[in-house]
Parts: structure tokens; sequence; C-alpha cells
């Protein structure tokens, strides 16, 4: 008997997805699923497992799909991961679970995330279950910021019998998952579904609400919570710091996602979110925010190049999403970088001057070191720029409270085995911690932070 193809994933027609919103990848059938789930080897020693930050039982629920059991399937990934349909959309899986699959050695892996996504869709269509929740234990926990990592700290918590209550500084709850990543990858019913199931654990989410301006940390105590943990991620945008980058028609990615996601921009007049994206789109960076960036220009009509000092072997973008944009016709001029941009009489960007790269020596990233070529110059039409060369912490939570300690990059400094930084009682994980990272990374963090605060609660009670 043949071993199963891998199967691949379907997906909306170019033609029909360049000039809309609507999610790209639609996910396995239950047919497709049961037969990519059959190509995995059972493996004794999974090294599927030690690549997955928040340590999935993954032979277990894939073998669950193969015989048909898909409320087994998400039952046994929900013992480790609150947010499956995020993850399975959006995880880097070809770099952690799948990068480990045996099968990728010689040929194709497993692939484990649009399983993960298959498990948690059928889940999401028949209703979601709820978990066993510890009895209460009188301790209450603030957790700052709903993204990634402050939905994963806050359903630990609650699992082991917390009150949790979330902040979050914006309008709707998801943080990056809302305001960073479009409607075309991630859709924002999916988010709020998972922001819905932590508040089945008992989890109260509260918007509009900036702790450290707000609420301070120490209100926080004042208010009876018995610890802080801080999720507020990476969201301060990084700019070129070159001639004509206050030139109008020049956004910051940040800016650009923001108000096409979060605020609806794509679908006005619907909503009251104007977005202007000219003829001629210039991207400059190589990431998933650049890839998005650009991707998002094109459905609103324009057409977009994007510009990267590295090769396309370089860029950390996913693949996927790398393949997606060529499918969907968007330009790429790979080792170059803008020097300066060029306005007209009323201040409106219109070209940008690059340079040529070449590369050098691998840099600290490991990457080799794009060197300009001299006289190499070069124009590139533009009426819009979006500039998504990645973003900064904002540590607002803890402005001018010299209790805790922030490294020169602005991230916040903690103890490695607790996430506990050096203001006590207060820890922190993903992104705010590490700089800009990936939302499994973060959840993974963020769970050991839980775990870390379970530990002193409950030590604080039996002390007490």
């Amino acid at each position: 008997m043949s071993k199963p193809s891998p199967q691949s994933m379907p997906k909306l027609n170019v033609k029909e997805r360049i000039r809309c919103f609507k999610e790209v990848a639609l996910g396995y059938t239950e047919e497709q699923a049961i037969a990519e789930a059959s190509r995995c080897l059972q493996c004794k020693v999974p090294r599927c497992v030690e690549g997955c930050p928040v340590n999935i039982d993954i032979p277990a629920f894939i073998k669950f799909i193969r015989e048909r059991k898909f409320d087994e399937a998400i039952k046994k990934i929900k013992e480790k991961n609150s947010l499956p349909a995020i993850c399975g959309r959006v995880c880097p899986q070809e770099n952690q679970c799948m990068g480990r699959c045996v099968l990728g050695v010689k040929g194709t892996p497993v692939n484990i995330g649009a399983l993960e996504r298959f498990a948690a869709d059928w889940e999401r269509k028949r209703g979601i279950s709820i978990p066993e929740i510890a009895p209460p234990t009188g301790k209450k926990v603030a957790v700052v910021g709903s993204g990634p990592a402050g939905l994963t700290a806050a359903a630990e918590l609650a699992k082991l019998g917390h009150e949790v209550t979330i902040f979050e500084a914006l309008h709707a709850p998801g943080g990056v998952l809302m305001y960073g990543i479009p409607e075309f990858r991630m859709p924002k019913e999916i988010v709020m579904d998972e922001v819905k199931y932590v508040e089945s654990l008992g989890v109260k989410v509260e918007t509009d609400v900036i702790i450290g301006k707000m609420i301070t940390l120490d209100e926080l105590f004042k208010m009876g919570f018995d610890a802080v943990f801080l999720g507020t991620g990476a969201g301060l945008p990084r700019f070129l710091g070159i001639p004509g980058e206050n030139l109008c028609g020049i956004y910051s990615a940040n800016e650009f996602l923001i108000r096409v996601n979060l605020m609806k921009a794509y679908r006005f007049p619907e909503y009251d979110t104007p977005i202007k994206v000219g003829k001629k789109v210039v991207v400059i960076g190589g990431g998933n925010v650049a890839m998005d960036a650009a991707r998002s220009a094109l459905r609103l009509g324009g057409e977009v190049t994007v510009i990267y000092r590295r090769t396309e072997k370089e860029m950390p973008a996913r693949r996927e999403e790398v393949e997606n944009a060529k499918e969907e016709g968007i330009n790429f001029i790979f080792l170059a970088t803008p020097v300066r941009f060029l306005g007209d009489e009323h201040g409106w960007v219109k070209k940008v001057e690059c340079i040529r790269m070449k590369l050098g020596e691998p840099d600290e990233t490991g990457r080799r070191r794009p060197i300009p070529i001299e006289n190499s110059e070069f124009l590139v039409d533009a009426d819009t720029v979006i500039v998504a060369i990645g973003q900064r912490p904002n540590p607002i939570a803890v402005y001018n409270d010299e209790r805790v300690k922030l490294t020169k990059h602005g991230t916040i400094v903690v103890n490695p085995e607790t996430y506990e930084t050096t203001f006590r009682g207060v820890f922190a994980a993903g992104d705010i911690v590490t700089g800009n990272a990936t939302v499994i990374s973060a959840m993974g963090a963020a769970k050991k932070a839980a775990q870390a605060i379970h530990k002193l609660l409950m030590e604080k009670k039996v002390s007490s």
C-alpha cells in the first residue's frame, strides 16, 4: 500500500483574491486532513514536539485526526495551546515543528500547522468546549496587553483558578493579531472567537485602558491585584532616518496596517477610516510585515514594488507569504536600499532614490551583511511608500518606574527562568522582552511566566 501524497493547502483563486480581503488559505477538507495525518510516522522520539515553543503533543493529535477523532484532536492541542486557530494560520511552523519533522529530511514534512488549523476550525463550527478549571484560589492577576502573550498568560492563569483581568490600550482586544495581520491572512472573526474562548474561562477584558498612563503599576496592586503580567509587545515603528522621510504619502507599516486592519480602512466608506494608496506603491523591507503591507496595498488598488537590501534567500518572511505575493503580481527589487525620498512642490513623495547592494560577511544575525555599491544609485517611482523595517518595544506601562529595569533597546529585563522583572510581583514576556519575534514564541514564554506567577501566588497563599 502506497503512502498518501503531501496535501497542498487549497487557496482562493488569484484573480479573486487580489481585489478582496477574503482569507487566501482555505484550509483542508476532512479527507485532505486525514490523508495528511496519515503521512505522520508517529516517531517514538518526536522531534517535532521539541520544535514547538508550547510543547503540543503533535503525534497524538495527528493520530486522532487520522482516526477521524477530531474532537479528541482539538482537546489534545488545547492541553498546551489556547489559541490553535491563530497558531495554525500564522506560526512559522516550517522553522519550528515542521522543521524538525523526519519526513522533511528527504522530502516534504507533515503540514502540522494546517492540521492544527483544521482541528481548531472543526471545533469552531461545532461550538467550542470549555476545559476543566481549577477551584478559585482567591488570587487576582492583571494582564497588560491582549496580544498573543497576554491572551496566553490570561488563559493559563484562569485555568489554574486565578481571577484574571486583561487591560488593553486599544478599542478592541487581540493586539497585533487585530491591528497587524491582515484579514486575508488572519480573519478578525477568528481572533474574536479566540478572545471569547479566553473570556469563557472567566477572564475579564477591559479595553481603552492605558496602563502606565491611566493606571500605574502601584495602583493595580492597590486595586487588589496580587501580580501583574506585562505582554504589551513591540508596536513602536522603526524608520530609515534618511532625507525626505517626512514627505506626505510615506507611512510606517504600523500606521498603515492599523488603519487598514483595526480601523477597517479597507471597507471605507462603510467604516469612517479613509486611507490614501497611490498608483505606485513602494514597500521597504523583507519580513512578514512587509508582505502584509504590500499585499494589502495591492488589494487597495496599488501597483506594488517591494525593495529589500538582501537577496530573496535572506528574506525573513515566511516562504508561503513571499510566494503568495509573487502569485498576486507584486514586484521585487533585491539587493537595494533607499537613500532618500524625493517629493513634488506640494510635499508629496514621488520617487525613491536607492543604491545597489552586495552581500559581505555574515552579521550578528547570521545573514550576510549588505554593503552599498558606489555610484549605483537609481530611482523608483512612488506616490505611496510603506516603511516596514521592524518594530521596537514601547514600554509605556513602566515608563519612569525605576523599579523595572530596561535594556538599552527598551525591552524589559526579566529573570530568564521565571520571567519576573526587577519589580517584585511584576512579570513580562513576549516582544516586550525579546524585541520583535513570533506569535508562538511569545505564547511559549507567556506560558512559562504564568506558571511562575502561579507558583508565587500559591507560596503567598500558604505563607498567609
